[in-house]
Formats: C-alpha cells, structure tokens, sequence
C-alpha cells in the first residue's frame, strides 16, 4: 500500500473534517472539489460538491469506493489536496506523472470532530453563531440580549449569514495589506451593512472604510446613531441615491441587495466604472424587461402574467451577468436563500479578472440574445452608450 492510499483509508471515515482538492493539472469543467462525510439513511458516505466556474454539483460516494476515486482524481487530476481530521492536517502535492509529496502536522484538540453532527440535514454552523450576542443584531431585534435569535426574525438572520458565507468566498480576492472601500446601495435599515463591518473588520481584521446608502433618511439617521454607538468609526450611512452618487472615487466592493428594478443597473454600471474587484448584487423587481418582453415563438407562455414576469426577471439577471462578463468579470448566479423564504433568491457575484477573451464574440451573443427578447436594458445603455455607432466585433481585444 502506497502512502497516498493509507491516508486515504486513515482519513476516509466520520472524523473527516473537511477535503478539498483544487488547483487542476489541466483544463476541465470542474474546479474544485469539496468531500465530507454525511450519514444517510443510517449509511456512512462521503458527499462531493464538484464545483465549475458558475455552479456545484452534488455526488454521493459509497465508503468503500471514494477512496480509489479521491485517489484517481489527486494523481491524475488536482494538483493539492488539503485534508483536515480531528487530530491531523494533510497537504498533499500532485506532480505531473502522478508522484505525490505528503506535508502532515498534528492538529489534536483543534477540532472535536467526535461532536460533529453528520447528518445530512444537519444544524449548521453560522459565521455569527446562536448564542453568542452580536450588538448590532441584538438592537435589530434579530436576537436577544442572551444571544438567542428571536423567531420572526429567523429567516433575517440566515439571510445575513448566508451573504457573509458569499463573502466568506471572495476574501481571498480582497488586499488586505491597505484599507478597502465598500458601498451597500440601498443598505436600508443596514441589517447587513452591520454585518459585513462587523465581519470583516472586528472578526477578520480588515481594514474597512463602509458606505451605507439609502433614500429614507430617518432610517439612515438612526444608523448613524447605532454605528456611533458601537464606535465603528469607519462606517458611514449617506441619505442619497445611487444613480447620483458621487461619494467614492475608487471602490474595492459594490454590494446590492434588492435595489429594485433599473437601480440595480445603476449599481452594477457604478461598480463597474470604479473597476470594483467583487460585486454582490441581489436584484429585485425586474420591472423593465417585463414591459418590453416580446417574442412570436413564445406568446403562448408569454401570454400568462405569472410566467412572463419570472421570465423577464430571469432573462435580466442572465443578461447582466453576460455584461459583467464582457466587461472581465468572472460572474456566477448563485441561490442566495430558499425559494420558500423569498422569490427574490438570485444573486449576481461577479469578480474582477480584467479577462476579456472573445469579446466580441460574447458582445454579438448578448445583443443576438436581447433581440430575441426584444430587451433594451438600462445597464446595456449605461455601459455602452455609443455601441451602435460601433463596428461589429469592435469590442474584440
């Protein structure tokens, strides 16, 4: 038995905290994958999320074959592999012909993985714990002074914590070696304007200048008054709106969450122009393609209210995510929060590569595709405003 397969067969059981094997030796649709054990009707499998550029997917894998598969995939596919037990971390280096090297290092009393709860519903672990008082979200009414989450506001506080998980996600994308500039257009009554400040700047260490933006100026004066309250100095809240802001010159990240209807627009175009490095956008009331929305083919759906109106929402949020891609975003529509809880549970995160291979190409499809739906969008117009002076393919670099 080779060394690569005994750790395998030493990690491969329920005290597997957590595997990921990225970083892939060649060109593929998956690139990264995640492994953890989860117990299903009684049974011990491991479960992969295979992630792509824009979406995960789910494998369940029988104890007794994930070994010979996860080994297939180090030596022929990834090139590391982080492994984490209860008592030991493993980092494993793939070479081009399958050659592996092993870092290993005891970890013993980091992690009480005999704790753990496998199954596959099981409770999950929030970056801002129950039970554990968060100022800002006790005066929200979110929870109470004990720490525990008041009942009416649960479905808040998992919306909260799920966009710290997206956050979670790009932090690696974000310098943290200078203070960053984050806007919340349309931050309301700032539930997670608190959130992302609290996260990043009191729990991760980040240097964090954070503008909150909205029209209603009561409520932004009273955030004002909580954010003085917890002395959170780096935080402001502005009565204005987006389309006219003009408080920032340059912007690290742009976040939005249900502006409605064109505001979004306005938000991505902003975010765009200040070469944002990451863009969180949860759009809401797609109002504007509905009124255009025409396609012969289609009337016979088209001619129900209910269809026409989650189509044209769709269709928007799919042709701005091609916009942010033509203008070198790597951009993926993710589910921020169950359909049960909200319709509204599309989330637009785009990150900035400056890659704008095929530009043209993706420019022709874009515009192909908005025709068939008979669209003008607003975000098209702001980013392009002279396009159709333009030559075809003029946008190719």
């Amino acid at each position: 038995m080779d060394k690569l397969e005994e750790i395998l067969n030493h990690v491969l059981n329920w005290e597997l905290l957590e595997m990921t094997l990225s970083n892939r030796k060649c060109p593929g649709d998956i690139k990264r994958i995640k492994v953890r054990p989860v117990i299903i009707k009684d049974k011990l499998v491991f479960q992969a999320a295979q992630y792509t550029q824009t979406q995960v997917f789910h494998k369940n894998i029988e104890e007794d074959q994930a070994a010979v598969w996860i080994k297939e995939l180090i030596q022929n596919e990834f090139k590391q592999t982080q492994i984490k037990t209860g008592d030991k971390e493993y980092t494993i280096l793939s070479g081009k012909k399958g050659n592996v090297t092993v870092k290993e290092r005891n970890t013993a009393g980091c992690a009480a993985a005999d704790k753990r709860n496998l199954s596959h519903n099981r409770k999950k672990t929030y970056i801002l714990p129950e039970g554990t008082p968060v100022p800002f979200l006790v005066d929200l009414g979110v929870m109470t002074p004990e720490g525990k989450i008041v009942h009416s506001k649960y479905d808040k506080y998992r919306q909260i914590n799920r966009f710290l998980e997206f956050i979670q996600d790009i932090l690696s994308e974000l310098p943290k070696d200078r203070p960053l500039t984050m806007i919340d257009f349309g931050c309301g009554k700032s539930y997670l304007t608190f959130a992302m400040y609290y996260y990043l700047n009191v729990l991760m260490g980040y240097s964090v200048h954070m503008i909150g933006l909205d029209l209603k100026s009561d409520v932004i004066r009273h955030c004002n008054e909580l954010r003085d309250k917890y002395g959170y100095d780096q935080l402001e809240f502005i009565h204005g709106d987006i389309a006219d802001f003009e408080g920032a010159d340059a912007v690290d990240m742009v976040v939005t969450l249900h502006a409605c209807d064109t505001a979004t627009d306005y938000a991505l175009y902003k975010a765009v122009k200040w070469n944002a490095k990451v863009i969180l956008s949860v759009p809401c009331c797609q109002h504007e393609l509905n009124r255009q929305i025409k396609n012969d083919m289609l009337e016979p759906v088209l001619q129900y209210g209910i269809l026409k109106e989650r189509m044209a929402a769709l269709m928007t949020d799919g042709l701005r995510g091609q916009l942010l891609e033509i203008m070198g975003y790597r951009t993926q529509l993710l589910e921020f929060i169950d359909m049960e809880h909200t319709p509204k549970n599309i989330l637009i995160r785009g990150v900035k590569t400056g890659r704008t291979e095929n530009r043209g190409k993706r420019m022709d499809a874009f515009k192909s595709c908005m025709q068939a739906v008979n669209g003008d969008l607003t975000l098209y117009r702001l980013l392009f405003p002279e396009i159709e002076k333009e030559e075809e393919g003029s946008y190719e670099e």
